[in-house]
């Protein structure tokens, strides 16, 4: 969505309220977004910037990173921005959006806040035991008993070390 902020910049105030489709957007092999988040942006601006708060609802379905089951999971993210047509040499840092022809990508904002926000690990719980690594049995579903105390052959020689 390309929101045209030239009447923020004469002082006025809007919120949007629109559904921002992320559904191709692909993470690791996975397309985690499998329902449109849902975007409320305030905008509040003066002659010499607009402050965005944007108030997301999404969620994403991801394979947990230990046990490979699927992960449902709600996020309620709030972002804030403020945008600016230009910058000067006191303000020269990464807390203004600089949208110098007064077109905002609103959706393309969001994106990156997105994306930036989402944990680098997804899973189950924080608990979560992961598979065997002998016979790749969940084991958060029970224990296989294997044995898991076995050395690795490269490693059999720090053993007389102890």
């Amino acid at each position: 969505m390309i929101v045209d902020l030239k009447r923020f910049f004469l002082g006025q105030s809007d919120t949007i309220e629109y559904a921002l489709d992320l559904s191709g957007v692909e993470l690791g092999g996975v397309k985690p977004f499998c329902a449109p988040v849902k975007v409320k942006a305030f905008f509040r601006g003066n002659a010499s910037s607009v402050f965005l708060d944007a108030d997301l609802l999404y969620t994403t379905v991801m394979p947990c990173d230990r046990c490979g089951e699927s992960t449902s999971r709600e996020w309620t993210r709030k972002f804030s921005h403020i945008l600016v047509s230009e910058l000067n040499e006191e303000q020269d840092d990464d807390s203004f959006v600089v949208v110098a022809d007064g077109r905002l990508d609103l959706d393309e904002l969001l994106r990156e806040d997105i994306l930036l926000d989402l944990p680098s690990k997804y899973l189950c719980s924080p608990d979560c035991k992961g598979l065997c690594p002998k016979c790749g049995k969940n084991l958060n579903e029970g224990d296989c008993g294997c044995d898991r105390r076995e050395i690795d052959p490269r490693l059999e020689v720090l053993k007389s070390l102890l």
